[in-house]
């Protein structure tokens, strides 16, 4: 059986499809990696900073809801307090990426998660909107992004306030759901590899 070589230099038509193949795995990976190179650090108050040994891995943006619950307070007064957050997760082009709830917690499609404590706040640049928080991993589960992540920030907040007024007697044990939107960046240990 005899195969024709085409002269050198020209390509054979049966690795055509491999060549461009592997072009658009290189250039889609080269994308995904400089656009993850570029995420920044947000402008944020001192009170919020994360650690400088630490770099943002994910940026997310949250849309979804601030649930509170009325109750009772120390002082015996009744206030919206708040039960969870309830919002999805979406990357830069709109796709959702995961959720946020109760824990808080934070879960990605990967199957990686995790949970954290607010340490910090600072006020929101709205004066109707919920605080800034930076916010420190507690616990993880699953592996991916969100694995290795160590510190959290919630930053650019709109809406998500408790209502001013309808916390009463009349209303204990009621829950109100606030709409909110926000960013979160992910941030791990810094590794030069």
């Amino acid at each position: 059986m005899r195969r024709h070589v085409g002269p050198r230099g020209t390509l054979n038509p049966q690795t055509l499809p491999v060549l461009i193949g592997m072009a658009i795995f290189v250039s889609l990976f080269g994308i995904a990696a400089a656009s993850a190179q570029q995420v920044s650090r947000p402008v944020v108050p001192d009170a919020i900073q994360a650690p400088s040994g630490e770099a943002v891995v994910l940026l997310a943006h949250a849309s979804g809801s601030q649930i509170y619950t009325c109750q009772t307070g120390a002082d015996g007064k009744f206030a919206w307090t708040l039960k969870a957050p309830d919002a999805e997760l979406k990357d830069e082009s709109g796709n959702v990426i995961g959720t946020h709830f109760a824990g808080p917690t934070w879960k990605l499609k990967d199957g990686s998660e995790v949970m954290g404590k607010a340490t910090a706040h600072a006020d929101s640049v709205d004066p109707g909107s919920i605080a800034w928080l930076l916010v420190n991993a507690t616990g993880h589960s699953g592996s991916g992004v969100l694995a290795a992540v160590t510190t959290i920030q919630r930053v650019h907040t709109h809406g998500g306030k408790a209502p001013a007024q309808g916390c009463d007697e009349s209303h204990r044990n009621a829950e109100t759901k606030s709409s909110y939107t926000a960013d979160y960046y992910f941030y791990a240990p810094w590794r030069d590899d």
